[in-house]
C-alpha cells in the first residue's frame, strides 16, 4: 500500500468512487467474527427453515468470519446497487419479481464490483489480497452491511437502507488492507408488522427470518419438487419470486426508480398473454431469458410455477 495514503483518506476515496460507479452507497466493516447472528442462524437451520436448500448447511464458520473464506482479510466493503422499479409485465397478471427482469443481476454488479476494484488497485497497488462478491459465497451479506452502518435487517429478513429502501443488492468486496470502519444501525421496525400481515403463505417469522417452505420465492425459485398443494392460490400471480413484504414496506417510500438499462423490463415479456405463457416451449424460455435471473428456476420449473397460478388469473 502507497504510505501517503491512510486509512481514513483511502476509505473515503473508495467510497467516493462507489458513488460514481453508480452504487447507492459504500460500508466499511472491520474483519471480526459475527457472533452475535450466529444462534439465530443455527436455530433457522436446527428448525429446517432452509426447507431444501442444503448448501446453506455447508461452510458454517466462513458465514460467519471472512478470514476464513479470504486470506488475510482485514476489511469488508459492503456495496448497494438500486434496482427499483415500476415496471412490470401488463399482458397478463403473471408477475416476476422486480429484481429479475432484466439481466441477471449477477453480471451487472459484478461488471461494476470489477471497475471499483481496478480503481483500488490502482491506489493500493497489485500486491494486495481482494475478492468481490454478488451473492455467490458463504457471507452474511446484509449482516455485514448492517455492521457498516448502510442499513439495518428488517422484520422480512430484508436489509432496509434509510436512505433509499430494499429494493438493492447486496455486493461485497473482501481485502487485505485495512479500511476505517462504520456504525452498525440499529433496527428501526419499530412495532411495523405491514410485511408480515401482508405475507399471503404466513412465511415472515417472528424473529427477522423466513421460513423458506412457505416462502413465495423459495417455491418459485428453489424448489425442484412439486409446490404444496396447501399454498395453492396465495401466491398472488407470482411465477418467479416476490414482492409483497417489501411492496408493503414504508421505508420504501424512499426508493427511487434505478438507472440501470440492464435492468430495464425485457421488451419480449412485456405484453405476453397467458396464452403465450402457458404455451411457452424451451426454446422460447432459452431465447426469451438470455442472461436473466430467471433461468435460476429452469425450464421445467418455470412452467411448474405459470400451472401452478394459471387459475388465479
Amino acid at each position: 500500500m502507497k504510505k501517503e495514503l491512510n486509512k481514513d483518506t483511502l476509505t473515503q476515496a473508495i467510497q467516493e468512487e462507489a458513488l460514481k460507479k453508480g452504487f447507492l452507497g459504500c460500508g466499511i466493516s472491520k474483519v471480526r467474527m459475527l457472533d452475535e447472528y450466529r444462534q439465530t442462524y443455527l436455530n433457522w437451520l436446527k428448525e429446517g427453515h432452509h426447507a431444501g436448500m442444503a448448501y446453506m448447511e455447508k461452510n458454517t464458520e466462513q458465514r460467519f468470519d471472512p478470514a476464513q473464506l479470504v486470506e488475510g482479510a482485514k476489511s469488508v466493503i459492503s456495496l448497494l446497487y438500486n434496482y427499483f422499479t415500476f415496471e412490470k409485465p401488463k399482458g397478463s397478471k403473471l408477475k416476476i419479481a422486480k429484481y429479475a427482469l432484466g439481466t441477471d443481476y449477477h453480471e451487472v454488479v459484478r461488471d461494476k464490483l470489477d471497475l471499483l476494484v481496478g480503481y483500488i488497485t490502482g491506489l493500493v497497488g497489485e500486491d494486495i489480497i481482494i475478492r468481490c462478491f454478488v451473492d455467490s459465497a458463504p457471507i452474511l451479506e446484509k449482516a455485514w452491511a448492517q455492521n457498516s452502518g448502510l442499513g439495518f435487517i428488517g422484520k422480512n429478513s430484508c436489509l432496509i437502507s434509510p436512505k433509499h429502501g430494499s429494493f438493492v443488492f447486496v455486493a461485497e468486496i473482501i481485502t487485505s488492507f485495512e479500511l476505517e470502519g462504520g456504525q452498525s444501525i440499529r433496527e428501526m421496525c419499530g412495532s411495523c408488522r405491514r410485511c408480515i400481515d401482508a405475507c399471503p403463505t404466513q412465511a415472515i417469522t417472528e424473529n427477522r427470518t423466513i421460513n423458506s417452505y412457505h416462502c413465495i420465492s423459495y417455491q418459485t425459485i428453489e424448489n425442484r419438487d412439486e409446490i404444496p398443494t396447501s399454498l395453492k392460490g396465495k401466491f398472488d400471480h407470482y411465477i418467479f419470486g416476490c414482492d409483497i413484504c417489501q411492496d408493503v414496506c414504508p421505508w420504501n417510500r424512499r426508493s427511487r426508480v434505478h438507472k440501470e438499462p440492464l435492468f430495464y423490463l425485457r421488451p419480449e415479456i412485456k405484453d405476453m398473454d397467458i396464452d403465450d405463457w402457458k404455451s411457452m416451449d424451451e426454446t422460447t424460455y432459452q431465447k426469451v431469458f438470455k442472461k436473466s435471473a430467471v433461468k435460476r428456476a429452469k425450464f421445467s420449473g418455470l412452467k411448474r410455477n405459470i400451472n401452478f397460478v394459471a387459475d388465479e388469473t
